[in-house]
């Protein structure tokens, strides 16, 4: 966090960035769900002696909430994003994520804020950038739109994480030439929900390719007595792109039909459908919900108001997505099932009693040295429990 460029006047600063950072964190990692909670959780002395520590401070009470609203106000809104990367870099330089590629790419999915999150299919999920949708150029003819920003977006991402291997799951939004074009020249793989309205010529073609491919089919029976039926075709054109067609018609045991198409760049065979299928177009769903959602509903309150000023509000954005990746690693790591013998759920009664133990320990328990030390952090190592 000493990196993190502060444009305050140095002689008029009482809290440093990095404390100020952490307070941040632990707004969200408490899930207090409004920065006033501040003042109350952690006026005590153990509180004030851990947050100190955690930010190798020695100050003497804890800032007032406007104060941290002031700094993130004047904070560039290229700071935290980079502690963002930083923290992902780490995760995939430590190869915590790599049994959850497919195909040797990692899974990521932009959704209607047009934000890149790396995910997998234990529910753990981390943001990788963000693209706001804004209207600043009065002069404009057109609105700015998810389109628009997912050039942006993709553009941010490469220049963060130029070597990594990335496969996109986005859904009919994108189903189109420009953003196929955009991950051929990044050397990107896609996985994009087809629907006969977003591309009506194109859906016909494929139904007329599919009937010319008997061949390419494969059906399978899954573990809970679902049976899958697939069907593919190469080379779908899309505008001056092509495009392969992936096609999975899901009959559950009580006879429900479900059928999901997705346009892909990942070669399709009998071997590979499947798992394109169910190892990437089928988690975008489950993701979203995992993802999005427990940022809603699961106690970090993101649809709160936390800064009436847009710049402030966008810092604590991501201020939360950074406290919702380092609580996933406590929530998701093999760290709880093995020293408090299960999960979080299971041992606390869910992920909010879980920031409600973490909000008493800070209040109470004081933070041994170790827990600080960078040779002892640098010995650690991360693993995700899937168990």
């Amino acid at each position: 966090m000493d990196q993190l460029h502060d444009p305050r006047d140095p002689k008029k600063i009482t809290y440093p960035a990095r404390f100020l950072v952490w307070t941040g964190l632990v707004l969200f990692l408490c899930k207090l769900q409004a920065r006033r909670q501040l003042g109350f959780a952690f006026q005590t002395p153990t509180a004030l002696a851990n947050l100190n520590t955690l930010a190798a401070t020695l100050l003497a009470q804890v800032e007032h909430s406007d104060t941290l609203a002031y700094f993130l106000t004047r904070l560039p809104l290229t700071e935290l994003p980079q502690l963002l990367v930083w923290l992902v870099q780490r995760l995939l330089r430590m190869k915590v994520l790599d049994r959850f590629r497919l195909d040797g790419h990692v899974l990521s999915y932009s959704h209607h804020a047009v934000e890149a999150k790396l995910v997998t299919a234990l529910g753990f999920t981390c943001s990788l950038a963000t693209e706001f949708l804004e209207n600043v150029d009065p002069t404009a003819t057109k609105q700015d739109c998810e389109q628009k920003a997912f050039h942006r977006l993709a553009a941010t991402v490469k220049r963060a994480f130029p070597q990594l291997r990335i496969c996109l799951l986005l859904d009919s939004l994108f189903a189109c030439e420009p953003v196929i074009r955009r991950c051929r020249e990044l050397d990107w793989r896609y996985v994009i929900t087809f629907k006969e309205g977003s591309m009506p010529e194109r859906w016909q073609e494929f139904q007329a390719l599919k009937r010319l491919t008997p061949a390419h089919r494969r059906t399978l029976t899954t573990a809970d007595g679902r049976t899958q039926a697939f069907a593919w075709v190469h080379g779908l054109p899309v505008g001056a792109e092509v495009a392969n067609v992936l096609e999975c018609v899901e009959t559950a045991p009580d006879g429900s039909v479900t059928t999901f198409v997705w346009l892909t760049n990942a070669p399709l065979d009998a071997t590979t459908a499947p798992r394109v299928a169910n190892k990437g177009g089928r988690l975008r769903w489950k993701i979203e919900n995992q993802g999005f959602n427990e940022q809603k509903c699961g106690g970090y309150a993101l649809e709160h108001l936390y800064s009436e000023e847009w710049h402030t509000a966008k810092n604590f954005y991501v201020l939360l997505q950074i406290a919702h990746l380092l609580a996933q690693l406590i929530e998701y790591g093999s760290f709880l099932r093995h020293a408090l013998g299960g999960t979080a759920r299971a041992v606390v009664g869910g992920v909010r009693r879980l920031a409600l133990y973490l909000w008493e320990s800070l209040r109470t328990t004081p933070l041994p040295a170790d827990a600080v030390c960078p040779q002892a952090a640098a010995r650690i190592q991360i693993r995700l429990d899937s168990s």
